[in-house]
């Protein structure tokens, strides 16, 4: 099914709510980090960050804000991707070599041992069980999801919605080939720390995992049912992101994973992106106040749009230029 007859379908756009999530919260690679066989107490380990191509034509987008004594650059990140994927260009670089902090929504996405705690307090449910909550296509469309992931759907039916979406749309991904190791954020959190450079983050693991984890039952039904419904498709869709946000494509990042999510599902979208982007602009406010030079990595969903980073700061008097 091309793009353009999938964009016709309910089913296409809800399934942007999980593209949204995945370019907006770090939280999804540190799921892909522990596949559900991980909930067992057995911490799964993390491929070593390779070598990033160089992109093909402008690559990724890239922001500056400068005052009198500072720079902040705002690069937006996708958090899973493969290894082959081509993001790496001479601005970047420079800017990157340049800072003498960096910043990303956590500086742990890679921490098993401390996310495993938090997803079982805040993601398990057995005296819920997910079956209960879905009708009879529903958990038909559940098993034969967890089957070709090669897990049975009894250990998928004691997640709390949010955690099954979150699984469900990162699984196929892994299975695809991307990889968490080869993300941006672990990409340039092992340059940072080979270079010396200080690692700051906007939330940590504890917070984002509250944010989703804390959604209306019924808004984390939504993401689920969503996850389920594009399931098969899923690769192709973040295959077509991927290649825009890689090309610097701001408008179709905003068009296919920000615009469908606040659309489709407003609470999801106002607290995956919104709130925070509101907050973050403000941790930037006062770094503005100090001074040198900080390299600013997050989500690509926070960085496009009406509510994003930049326009926040804008209402604020702050300018943030994209760099050429």
């Amino acid at each position: 099914m091309t793009l353009a007859s999938r964009l016709k379908t309910t089913a296409a756009a809800a399934g942007r709510n999980a593209l949204g999530a995945m370019l907006g919260l770090g939280l999804a690679a540190a799921i892909a980090f522990q596949p559900v066989q991980a909930l067992a107490q057995t911490a799964a380990p993390t491929a070593a960050p390779v070598a990033t191509p160089r992109a093909e034509g402008a690559g990724p987008a890239l922001w500056v804000i400068r005052d009198a004594d500072s720079t902040i650059y705002l690069f937006g990140t996708v958090h899973v991707l493969r290894p082959t994927t081509g993001w790496a260009t001479d601005r970047v670089d420079q800017a990157f070599d340049s800072a003498d902090q960096i910043w990303f929504e956590v500086t742990n996405p890679d921490d098993t041992a401390s996310m495993m705690p938090l997803v079982q307090r805040l993601g398990l449910s057995p005296q819920t069980p997910l079956s209960s909550l879905l009708n009879a296509e529903e958990n038909a469309d559940l098993q034969a999801a967890a089957a070709s992931i090669g897990v049975p759907a009894a250990q998928l039916d004691i997640y709390r919605p949010w955690l099954a979406g979150l699984t469900l749309s990162m699984a196929p991904l892994v299975k695809a080939g991307y990889d968490p190791a080869s993300g941006v954020e672990l990409v340039l959190k092992a340059r940072a720390q080979a270079a010396g450079k200080p690692l700051h983050g906007f939330e940590t693991l504890e917070e984002q995992v509250g944010l989703i984890a804390g959604l209306p039952d019924d808004a984390q039904l939504d993401f689920l049912r969503s996850t389920l419904e594009t399931f098969d498709n899923a690769t192709v869709e973040l295959d077509r992101l991927v290649g825009s946000w890689a090309a610097g494509d701001v408008a179709a990042i905003e068009r296919y994973a920000v615009d469908e999510m606040k659309e489709d599902n407003l609470v999801v979208y106002d607290t995956l992106l919104t709130r925070r982007n509101v907050n973050w602009a403000g941790q930037i406010q006062t770094l503005l106040e100090g001074s040198g030079t900080a390299f600013i990595a997050v989500g690509a969903a926070h960085l496009v749009g009406d509510d994003s980073v930049q326009s926040i700061l804008a209402q604020r008097g702050v300018t943030a230029t994209r760099v050429e």
